[in-house]
């Protein structure tokens, strides 16, 4: 049996299971965005391994990333996040998560949706870009940078252009799959 040509992933099963099922996936769900706008946050001078390991615990400490709930978190619940060893216990990215939360609900009122914000910037539709090897990746390009200033005025935290370059990824805003890999076609709308 042929072996699937993947961009990365290696032979880690749970790196090698979210680049096949979610990395690129186009996705219109505010929790689902609000929860890879908090892990990208989270990952900042980290490796995505790293946060995927985390990620069930990132999930039930931050109330399954149900951004009204994280909103209204206070100083015991910063508190009580420093002291969850099975997430980062980073006292800025925790208070950026919960800063976060408040800005996107300001979006949500303001677009109907965060979704609508967000793909907004990409006219709804995907870009497919067409790369060949990971060297050719950028860590940010003028759209994410583009968004990154956008989110900044209107106080979101921790979304550098490198860091809102990954989300879009991660949610399909942008194909940087491989040309050669198998989710590249499958993954486009």
């Amino acid at each position: 049996m042929k072996a699937k040509k993947r961009c990365w992933g290696g032979n880690d099963p749970l790196m090698i299971a979210y680049h096949d099922t979610e990395w690129g996936v186009p996705l219109h769900d505010d929790r689902g965005l609000f929860e890879f706008l908090v892990l990208e946050g989270m990952q900042a001078g980290l490796s995505w391994a790293t946060i995927l390991r985390k990620r069930e615990n990132f999930r039930k400490a931050f109330s399954g990333f149900d951004a009204r709930r994280v909103a209204g978190y206070g100083t015991r619940d910063v508190q009580r996040l420093l002291q969850d060893p099975g997430i980062i216990r980073n006292r800025l990215k925790i208070e950026a998560a919960i800063n976060n939360a408040r800005r996107f609900l300001e979006v949500q009122k303001e677009f109907g949706s965060f979704d609508r914000y967000i793909w907004g910037f990409v006219e709804g539709k995907p870009i497919r870009n067409r790369f060949r090897t990971l060297s050719e990746l950028p860590a940010r390009t003028p759209l994410s940078d583009r968004i990154s200033k956008d989110l900044k005025s209107r106080g979101f935290k921790f979304t550098g252009s490198t860091i809102v370059y990954a989300h879009l990824q991660a949610t399909g805003m942008v194909n940087d799959h491989m040309v050669h890999c198998f989710r590249y076609r499958q993954v486009q709308p």
